[in-house]
């Protein structure tokens, strides 16, 4: 495949991420390098630290973000991957039913969203641009 797979990121599904904030970023050190707020609270973060990083984002925010996710409680956890080049990600992945179809987010990816063998949400993502 000549798609280059740059990082791969849990993103752990959670009824409120306030709570988990003091043990990444007080007690780790890990820093917030994004947050997106859903209705009153944090919808979605990303903390990073040495080149790693996590994201947590609320069940409400997926729903709102992906219809048809909406009733995702069951796993909890999802992948992102960067690559370097999404395209060859959708051959390589063709016939696989999509989540989401392609799209471009207001963070700058485009992105596909789908689910592997085991049930577990991936989202492959390449910056806007590259």
């Amino acid at each position: 495949m000549s798609s280059t797979i740059q990082s791969i990121t849990p993103v752990l599904l959670v009824e409120r991420i306030e709570p988990a904030l003091p043990f990444w970023r007080d007690r780790l050190g890990f820093e917030v390098l994004a947050e997106v707020p859903h209705e009153d609270a944090i919808g979605f973060v990303m903390l990073g630290r040495d080149g790693l990083m996590v994201m947590y984002q609320t069940y409400a925010s997926v729903a709102a973000d992906v219809p048809a996710l909406a009733r995702e409680r069951g796993t909890g956890v999802g992948l992102f991957i960067q690559v370097a080049d999404l395209g060859a990600i959708e051959k390589a992945l063709e016939g696989v039913p999509l989540v989401h179809p392609r799209r471009r987010t207001f963070y700058g990816m485009d992105e596909i969203i789908l689910r592997e063998p085991a049930g577990f949400v991936v989202t492959f993502a390449q910056p806007v641009g590259e």
